[in-house]
């Protein structure tokens, strides 16, 4: 992620860091937008949720109380108890619950208490007084170390066996200073923490995906060209090799592996390493967002709309939303990404969805150029009740892609295999920062089937690749009314092709 620590830790070299990446790089110049913002109004609509005068509530970590309420944990180490986040006309109503934590990018609550992921601990927050005021603060883990202000912690929810975890990022970028960093730990509900996973760079978000398995999203840097959703499986290695220093402390993970050569394909690499996960979903670089955040699944029944099931992830430095889907090929995960909202006003770092079914999105516009102007801002995403003509969800076929609609298409402009335009790219592998897309091909439609339903499209597909991002740009297609697709491009990441049945 690209925000700074608080003040008083910004001193020396990062403030002056800061001072001059904000002096050569402004909010107006981090990338062209969509382009589909009024468009977008019609069946998303964003309101504001008013703040009390004076609170800087710079959202980092939402959870959802068994009485309805939202809990905001905040980047200055605040929680909030607000009520009243669903009103037609906000006007909610905050309690000041907890003060005086670290930067709170996790929250989960429980029958005993809030357990907070904070940077230096997962910390059980409780009122044992019942004035509504936290008063005992009682440390469930504080097994990793902490010491340089790029270590952000990253909390999840409760799994269902009671499990919490937390990835950690590297020492600015690059290092792994202190204990764990670089990796990801499960806290049992015993208490004891254990390491699951290395490589990590700079997480933010950690969670299940649609299907139940655990991800994270990683940031564009070393070793990750582009930012990207990741399976976190247990033993894995995640692709950056500096946190191979605490595999002494890691027992059960066996013995660090093979340090992987930098300048090579993801592919390729997988073959050397075999304990290497490939990204799940790559969200190609400013196209689709530069610093992605936190991460939610739709499970509101269809009170947002038409992505029941889906993920929904937020970007810190472009201020907006994007929606992703992911399936397990041969045992592997990938997915695609699609494009969902722009016009948000600061830069968000978690989301979370509401009683009602709304999508709650928080943040800061703080130490980096951020495109929405507000310093910090609460605000939900609400659906109007209209049908957007959309992308649904992109599947991979042994021999093309399935392509799923929110609305039957056109027969003349959906059975054209022109109609349908692919591209794709790769990225290199290395430890430099990012990275260009490269190995670029041009794979063409050579036929289409519609489903009966006009809901669906079956495209048979020369030139599939492993190891290669698919670009989808739609812009032919039209519904049935004649209307184009609120948004025209997806990504399909491929990292396996199913085998014929």
């Amino acid at each position: 992620m690209k925000f700074f620590h608080k003040a008083p830790v910004v001193a020396g070299r990062f403030a002056l860091v800061s001072t001059l990446l904000l002096g050569t790089l402004q909010a107006q110049d981090l990338g062209a937008r969509w382009g589909t913002a009024q468009r977008e109004r019609d069946y998303y609509r964003v309101v504001t949720l008013p703040t009390p005068p004076g609170a800087v509530i710079e959202a980092g970590a939402f959870a959802v109380l068994a009485d309805g309420r939202i809990a905001v944990g905040t980047r200055r180490g605040d929680i909030y108890f607000v009520e009243g986040a669903d009103e037609e006309k906000p006007d909610p109503k905050y309690e000041l619950f907890a003060t005086g934590l670290d930067e709170i990018f996790g929250l989960a609550s429980k029958e005993d208490g809030l357990y907070v992921t904070q940077s230096c601990e997962l910390t059980r927050v409780t009122d044992t007084s019942g004035n509504g005021r936290a008063d005992l603060f009682e440390t469930i883990s504080d097994a990793w170390g902490y010491e340089n202000y790029h270590e952000y912690a990253f909390g999840s929810k409760f799994d269902a066996q009671g499990n919490l975890y937390v990835a950690l990022g590297l020492s600015m970028s690059y290092h792994s200073w202190a204990l764990y960093r670089g990796w990801a730990l499960k806290i049992t509900p015993e208490g004891e923490t254990i390491p699951i996973a290395s490589g990590l760079r700079s997480p933010a978000g950690i969670g299940p995906n649609e299907h139940g398995a655990l991800f994270y999203i990683e940031s564009q840097g070393p070793w990750n060209s582009s930012c990207s959703l990741k399976f976190l499986d247990e033993g894995s290695f995640q692709g950056h090799p500096a946190s191979f220093n605490w595999y002494e402390y890691a027992p059960h993970m066996g013995p660090a592996p093979v340090k992987p050569e930098s300048g090579g394909r993801i592919l390729t690499e997988r073959e050397r390493l075999p304990q290497l996960v490939p990204y799940a979903v790559i969200f190609p670089y400013i196209r689709m967002g530069r610093s992605i955040s936190g991460f939610v699944v739709d499970q509101t029944g269809g009170r947002f709309g038409p992505f029941e099931n889906q993920m929904f992830l937020g970007d810190f430095s472009l201020s907006l939303v994007m929606r992703a889907t992911t399936e397990q090929v041969k045992g592997v995960w990938q997915g695609a990404c699609y494009p969902f909202r722009e016009e948000l006003s600061t830069g968000l770092l978690d989301m979370q969805f509401t009683p009602a079914g709304n999508l709650l999105c928080g943040g800061t516009n703080r130490g980096w150029p951020v495109r929405g102007m507000e310093p910090f801002a609460l605000e939900r995403i609400e659906w109007t009740g209209r049908m957007p003509f959309e992308i649904k969800r992109i599947s991979i076929h042994p021999d093309g892609f399935q392509i799923e609609f929110t609305k039957a298409v056109d027969e003349l402009t959906a059975s054209d295999p022109a109609s349908y335009q692919l591209s794709t790219f790769t990225h290199i592998y290395h430890g430099g920062y990012g990275g260009p897309e490269v190995d670029q091909t041009k794979p063409s439609v050579q036929s289409v089937q519609l489903a009966k339903d006009g809901r669906s499209a079956t495209l048979v597909v020369d030139g599939l690749l492993r190891g290669h991002v698919f670009e989808f740009d739609l812009s032919a297609l039209r519904d049935a009314d004649q209307e184009t697709l609120l948004h025209r491009h997806a990504y399909y990441t491929v990292n396996e092709i199913p085998d014929a049945r």
